[in-house]
């Protein structure tokens, strides 16, 4: 292991995390549907349980929430891409197919776990067109996260 994987895993996350956020834009923009607000309900719904304060009052604390939850997706996904560096710097070495779906859904948990455990979402809920929505920026992650990691060793 070392620090270069780590901070490969990290690149590769921050390339996965693009793909996503692109992905799920593009969809927002081709389909005119809202924007999720699992993100900032999510980044609330923690503040809360941990007896932390959101500084601030309507709409700067609004605006704050806003910004915290896009945050928080970044960090996930960079996270990810690092936790899969240090794999193959201990030497897990998957084919590019299979990296990709251990990428896509460890982020998948890694996005969606914290929002189901809080009681933001539950996916058993979720109709086709909103596991769609879900599943298909994050599969983007996934590859993307895995074809860099290939291309960076």
């Amino acid at each position: 292991m070392s620090l270069r994987s780590i901070l490969a895993g990290a690149a590769a996350g921050a390339a996965g995390t693009t793909a996503l956020n692109a992905v799920s834009y593009l969809d927002v923009a081709v389909r005119a549907r809202p924007a999720s607000s699992t993100p900032e309900d999510t980044v609330e719904k923690l503040a809360e349980k941990v007896h932390v304060q959101i500084p601030g009052e309507g709409e700067d604390r609004d605006n704050r929430l806003a910004g915290l939850g896009p945050l928080s997706g970044i960090v996930t996904g960079v996270g990810i891409g690092t936790l899969l560096g240090l794999a193959r710097g201990l030497g897990w070495r998957p084919s590019p197919a299979v990296g990709a779906v251990v990428a896509t859904v460890v982020v998948l948990i890694g996005a969606n776990g914290p929002m189901t455990a809080l009681g933001i979402t539950d996916p058993r809920e979720w109709n086709l067109d909103a596991w769609l929505s879900d599943v298909v920026p994050h599969v983007a992650y996934g590859v993307v996260t895995a074809a860099t990691l290939d291309g960076l060793d």
